[in-house]
């Protein structure tokens, strides 16, 4: 039976650390994660004809998303902090959802899965907090990394 890869965030006596990259190469980045929140159909018409309360709502989430993966270090206690060459939130409505991917790229020693997933996770509940005054029954669903490359592990592709 092989064994299984170790946690890397723990040291040998079980001690939550951050990770040493300095003798990582410096490689390009790439991970794009993605989610999505159910709302009430008449939420979603009111988000899609401007009528929100709160205003421009896919503005502000895709906003909140992108600013939240470039603080990615400060609310991810072990994260290191980067300096991304990239990050882009797309909000794609859909039925009774709106589908949200962010992909985001940097150039350094480790990878940018939890930029991407913070990226998607801001601006679901960015779109939550726009609209909870008309639907506090949204639902937040299925965040998930979609997609990672570079680095010593090589590329994730999500089934």
């Amino acid at each position: 039976m092989a064994s299984s890869p170790a946690l890397t965030h723990l040291d040998a006596a079980g001690h939550a650390h951050m990770v040493d990259v300095s003798a990582k190469a410096a490689t390009r980045r790439k991970a794009v994660a993605t989610g999505a929140i159910i709302m009430q159909p008449q939420t979603l018409e009111m988000i899609l004809s401007g009528a929100a309360p709160k205003g421009d709502v896919l503005a502000t989430a895709r906003i909140a998303g992108i600013m939240a993966a470039k603080k990615t270090a400060d609310i991810i206690p072990l994260c290191h902090p980067l300096s991304l060459s990239s990050v882009t939130v797309d909000l794609a409505p859909n039925d009774n959802r709106i589908e949200i991917t962010a992909t985001v790229t940097t150039t350094g020693a480790t990878g940018v899965e939890m930029e991407a997933l913070t990226a998607v996770s801001a601006a679901a509940l960015t779109l939550y907090d726009m609209c909870k005054a008309v639907d506090r029954g949204m639902q937040i669903e299925n965040i998930k990394l979609l997609h990672k490359s570079g680095g010593r592990s090589g590329d994730y592709n999500a089934a």
